[in-house]
């Protein structure tokens, strides 16, 4: 990958010369990558934007900008932007048009903080290829619109920056080893640029918000003391549209149900289900339905990609 990593930089020392560069950045394993890549091509020309768009895990805004503040030198600019997002995608309930929502503010916040600074002519982006695939894009099949290729807007003020988009995950994943990020970076599982607003089925409220933020983080959590986190490629709790009824002290309760999806893959496009020991299933189900209000039911996606793809939405 040594070979990649250098061309990458030359190109992109070309292509933006001594204009300046916003990179969209996530904490996530892509955009993680891209902007240590591009800060290494053109160094203080680089400005990475965090959005917070009220749609991140449990911790992950203080686990995004300690990083990135603390580990690297780059200029990273925080965004709150929750209120905005939420209040676009208030009563929403298609998963493409949520999708899209969310492409189309980024960009705009982008934007608007690209006016705030001098110069920046770029935006740089953790697209990979199954982004483009997945997007219908290069004569593929839509299957969904990722918000970083299908869900941006028909007209945009910068000009695109895209240097993985034709690695696969493990080969981003590869890059990053060879540009010496930390492991903690780059085994780091995947999550959606859309975050958990693709992981709440149907309307997102901040009380839905909340439940799979919190389910989420107990997921996490009692994989990691299974010692099953380098194990299992991604997983991640979905709040499903169901209710049903259940039981809670003697009383009826008529409450949402959670599922929880685990698969092994290693580039996103196939992946099959994990195995996850029944003992260790039946922690997660115990905690979740007594430490998150408003959950009685857990289920445990057990399907392959294809036919089902890894997210829900």
């Amino acid at each position: 990958m040594q070979d990649f990593i250098q061309n990458a930089i030359n190109e992109i020392r070309e292509t933006v010369g001594d204009k300046k560069v916003i990179c969209a950045l996530s904490g996530g394993v892509d955009s993680s990558v891209v902007a240590v890549l591009i800060h290494e091509a053109i160094g203080d020309q680089l400005t990475c934007i965090f959005v917070d768009h009220g749609l991140l895990r449990k911790g992950e805004v203080q686990s995004v900008m300690k990083t990135f503040r603390e580990g690297f030198d780059i200029n990273v600019i925080q965004v709150d932007a929750k209120d905005r997002f939420l209040s676009k995608l208030a009563g929403v309930t298609d998963p493409e048009e949520k999708r899209k929502i969310i492409g189309n503010e980024f960009i705009y916040v982008f934007e608007e903080e690209a006016n705030k600074l001098q110069d920046i002519e770029f935006l740089a982006q953790g697209t990979i290829y199954a982004d483009v695939v997945e997007s219908g894009a290069n004569n593929a099949k839509l299957v969904k619109s990722h918000h970083n290729v299908g869900g941006l807007p028909e007209r945009m003020n910068l000009k695109l920056i895209e240097p993985l988009k034709t690695l696969y995950k493990d080969q981003v994943r590869e890059v990053g080893k060879g540009l010496g990020l930390p492991d903690e970076i780059v085994m780091r599982q995947p999550f959606p640029g859309p975050g958990l607003g693709v992981r709440v089925i149907g309307e997102i409220t901040e009380k839905r918000l909340e439940i799979v933020r919190e389910s989420d983080a107990i997921l996490r959590e009692e994989i990691k003391e299974a010692n099953l986190d380098r194990e299992i490629w991604q997983y991640f709790t979905v709040l499903t549209n169901i209710r049903s009824v259940g039981m809670t002290d003697s009383a009826r309760t008529y409450d949402y149900t959670v599922g929880i999806r685990a698969i092994h893959s290693t580039d996103g496009m196939t992946a099959d289900w994990a195995r996850i020991p029944y003992d260790v299933l039946e922690k997660i189900s115990k905690r979740i339905v007594t430490e998150v209000p408003h959950v009685n039911r857990i289920v445990y996606d057990i399907t392959t990609k294809p036919p089902a793809t890894i997210e829900w939405e």
